[in-house]
């Protein structure tokens, strides 16, 4: 079974243009990402799925750069753009990160994808965004192909095709859905995501006060340090993001 992990990636972000390009602790922001996921363990392979947009040339230069499989697709149509991806790399499980989550802890990813491996003949899709529970910004989803190639045949609503997944999670009657949440306290009102200045600002600040000492720190890291400076979640606080559409 190949499974890839496919990264919706582009410059084109009204908010906070240029976003996962913005240098954090010498490095942008997708590299960190795609470092953090090169350790999930029982994945195959990462794949940034950037568009044919000239203005996300920049994105494909770092991808060669870094040595790391892309994709170019259509800019508006992202469910397309997933499925052209998986097409070509193969993939029989998708496993969907946004590239506005650079502080994603691998062992999350990875316990989510065991999930769904160790019940893939019961399962179409798993995810830790069905219910409230990890930090935004930990989020991630799989699905196995068949189920990304009925969703690119049948969903018509731009909403739907724009965020990947909708139609799957909106449809339990045709999907078989499981949701992994956090064993201990709820922890969703924690924004680690990558949207406005504010979320820069306080991604920024967790990376300088970790990354030098521990480059592979995790959310259990972050929590901690969050606790010796309970002022810096509310420099975005006030923005919310919903875990689903």
């Amino acid at each position: 079974m190949n499974t890839v992990i496919i990264v919706q990636a582009r410059l084109g972000s009204t908010r906070l243009p240029g976003k996962i390009l913005k240098d954090v602790a010498g490095k942008p922001l997708l590299e960190h990402l795609v470092l953090r996921l090169r350790r999930i363990r029982n994945a195959d392979r990462v794949v940034i799925a950037t568009t044919d947009n000239p203005r996300d040339l920049p994105i494909v230069a770092l991808c060669k750069k870094i040595a790391v499989d892309y994709f170019q697709g259509s800019e508006q149509d992202v469910l397309l753009r997933y499925f052209d991806a998986a097409t070509q790399y193969q993939a029989d499980n998708i496993v969907r990160i946004n590239s506005d989550c650079p502080l994603i802890d691998p062992a999350v990813a990875e316990k989510v994808i065991q999930y769904f491996l160790d019940r893939r003949k019961e399962l179409d899709y798993a995810s830790n965004i069905l219910e409230s529970s990890y930090p935004i910004g930990m989020h991630t989803e799989i699905f196995p192909f068949s189920v990304l190639q009925r969703t690119n045949l049948e969903s018509v609503d731009p909403v739907e095709r724009e965020n990947v997944t909708p139609f799957i999670y909106r449809n339990p009657k045709i999907f078989r859905l499981a949701s992994v949440v956090y064993g201990g306290q709820d922890l969703s009102h924690h924004r680690w995501t990558l949207d406005y200045p504010e979320d820069y600002e306080l991604i920024k600040r967790i990376f300088d006060a970790l990354y030098p000492l521990k480059p592979d720190f995790d959310m259990m890291d972050i929590l901690e340090l969050l606790k010796k400076h309970n002022d810096w979640p509310e420099l975005n606080a006030h923005l919310k993001k919903k875990q689903t559409v």
